[in-house]
């Protein structure tokens, strides 16, 4: 089997690549660096630039499935300027692709796309699945409903269609975790807000595993990319603090300041999503990382 990866090179590309190379899954991917090009017999990449509509279709050459991890980071200060990034970078990537299909002929038969549980709206007493129909009147809310939509235009070229909402990834280099980790490890870890918002997060190794089963499995529609039990912000801040062995006796740290500091993306770490993972368990996924603890030792110890 050969897929197709965008976004290959970053945190969940490689986790994902990585599992692929395991299962004798040749990948392919696209990067707009020339310099990322490598070209070994199980992972080849093609370079595309989606800002000029430009695209290697050679990487499409005896692929069956495309997984799209594509879009610019949301964790850099949400300027007017940079919102129009992190939306468009999602849109005209998935745009760049269908048009590409539309006019290549390909053996496509799978589009798996990311998606987040920032399309969820912020509460602390509901437990939401894929069923929900309510959504987050937020920033990221109306970037995921867009980016989602376009996610689902791919079922005009008769191809199964499948989301992940990804939760907050667990990572010992990228992401939240190393940001959590630094200021625990010096001493002035503290929750944030009331610390009772929900942490709807996963160990990358899971994500990772999540997006591969979805693949080899071909199941349709939109998945949780979240552990089967979330925790609150204190419980997260007192486990990482717990496995570094260090203190925390610092008050919690105010909405109103850290709104001061990062502007609107301080929503990252005051909404409260708790997301349920019951949809892909029951689709035979078995996590590594049932709870919060194991998680967090494994990547820190």
């Amino acid at each position: 089997m050969k897929v197709l990866i965008t976004g290959a090179t970053g945190l969940i590309g490689q986790a994902i690549v990585s599992q692929c190379h395991n299962l004798n899954i040749a990948v392919h991917y696209l990067t707009t660096s020339q310099e990322k090009i490598s070209q070994q017999e199980n992972y080849r990449g093609f370079y595309w630039n989606p800002k000029n509509n430009e695209i290697d279709v050679a990487c499409l050459e005896g692929v069956e499935a495309i997984i799209n991890l594509a879009g610019a980071t949301i964790s850099k200060r949400w300027t007017a300027s940079y919102k129009n990034v992190i939306l468009n970078s999602r849109l005209n990537t998935l745009r760049l692709i269908k048009e590409t299909l539309e006019k290549e002929k390909h053996e496509i038969k799978h589009v798996i796309s990311a998606s987040a549980i920032g399309i969820y709206p912020d509460s602390l007493t509901n437990y939401y699945d894929e069923g929900t129909k309510a959504t987050s009147t937020s920033f990221l809310g109306e970037v995921v409903e867009k980016w989602e939509a376009m996610t689902d235009t791919f079922q005009e070229l008769s191809v199964v269609v499948s989301k992940i909402r990804i939760g907050l990834v667990l990572d010992n280099e990228q992401g939240a975790l190393p940001q959590i980790v630094k200021p625990v490890k010096y001493g002035f870890g503290a929750a944030f807000g009331s610390g009772n918002q929900w942490q709807s997060w996963i160990h990358i190794k899971d994500l990772a595993g999540i997006f591969v089963h979805v693949l080899k499995h071909k199941l349709e529609g939109v998945f949780n990319g979240v552990a089967p039990n979330p925790v609150t912000n204190t419980e997260l801040t007192k486990t990482v603090a717990g496995v570094l062995n260090k203190p925390l006796f610092l008050p919690n740290i105010p909405k109103s300041l850290m709104k001061l500091i990062l502007g609107d993306m301080h929503i990252l770490l005051f909404e409260s999503q708790r997301v349920s993972s019951k949809k892909i368990e029951d689709s035979g996924y078995q996590f590594e990382y049932v709870n919060i603890k194991p998680a967090v030792a494994s990547l820190l110890d």
